[in-house]
C-alpha cells in the first residue's frame, strides 16, 4: 500500500517510469496532508487559553472540526489506494485478448468501465476535499495565532488537491460517451474549482491579515 511506503519511498515511486502512483495519487495525498496539517492547528488551539477563553459553543465547533479533519485525512489516504486501484486495473483491461469479436466486446466494455471508475474515484476526491474547506476556515477564524499560517498552508494544499482531482477526471472524462453525464460531471467540477478558489483566497487574506 502506498500509505505504507517511506516518504522517500513514495516519492522514488513516483519519480519511476510506472505510471502509478501519478497525478490522482498526489492529489489525494495532498487532500490528505492538508486535513492532519488542519487538525494540527486545532490540536494547538485546544486547552490553551485562547481556547478556554472562547464561548462552549465555539468550543465545541473546534472540537467537532478537529474530529472531523482526522477522519477526513484518513479518508483522503483510502481514495489515494483506490485511485491506484482503479488506475491498474484499467491497464490489465488493455491487456486483454481481442482475437476473436467476443473478445473484442469484452474488452472494449472492460475498457470503458475502467475509464468510468478511473473517472470517479478522483471526482470523490474533488467533491469530499471541498468539504474540508470549513474546517479550515473554522481554524483560521479560531485557530492558535501561533499557526495560522499552517491553516494558510492547508488551503493551498486543499485547493491543489482539489483542481489535481479534477484534473484526472477530466482527462477520463475524454473516454466517456454520455454527452448529459459528462455536461454533469464537468459542471460540478467547474463548482468545486471557482468556488474553492474563493475560499482559499479569503483564508489567505484573513492569514496574512494577522501575519
Amino acid at each position: 500500500m502506498l500509505q505504507e511506503l517511506k516518504v522517500n519511498e513514495f516519492i522514488s515511486e513516483l519519480a519511476s517510469n510506472s505510471p502509478a502512483p501519478g497525478g490522482g495519487s498526489v492529489a489525494a495525498l495532498s487532500a490528505s496532508i492538508a486535513a492532519a496539517l488542519n487538525s494540527m492547528v486545532f490540536n494547538l488551539t485546544v486547552g490553551k487559553k485562547i481556547y478556554n477563553e472562547y464561548s462552549k459553543e465555539v468550543q465545541s465547533k473546534i472540537d467537532e472540526s478537529l474530529k472531523c479533519a482526522l477522519t477526513y485525512s484518513s479518508d483522503y489516504l483510502a481514495i489515494m489506494e483506490k485511485d491506484t486501484a482503479e488506475f491498474l486495473s484499467l491497464m490489465e483491461a488493455f491487456k486483454l485478448p481481442k482475437g476473436t469479436e467476443e473478445e473484442i466486446a469484452l474488452r472494449k466494455g472492460k475498457i470503458k468501465e475502467g475509464y468510468l471508475k478511473s473517472l470517479q474515484v478522483p471526482f470523490e476526491l474533488a467533491n469530499k476535499a471541498y468539504e474540508l474547506y470549513k474546517h479550515i476556515e473554522l481554524a483560521a477564524q479560531y485557530g492558535n495565532p501561533n499557526a495560522i499560517s499552517d491553516a494558510g498552508v492547508s488551503a493551498l494544499m486543499l485547493q491543489a488537491s482539489i483542481e489535481g482531482a479534477v484534473l484526472n477526471v477530466r482527462i477520463n472524462l475524454t473516454s466517456i460517451d454520455d454527452e448529459n453525464y459528462k455536461e454533469e460531471v464537468r459542471n460540478r467540477c467547474e463548482i468545486l474549482v471557482n468556488d474553492g478558489r474563493q475560499k482559499r483566497d479569503l483564508i489567505l487574506q484573513k492569514v496574512y491579515k494577522s501575519l
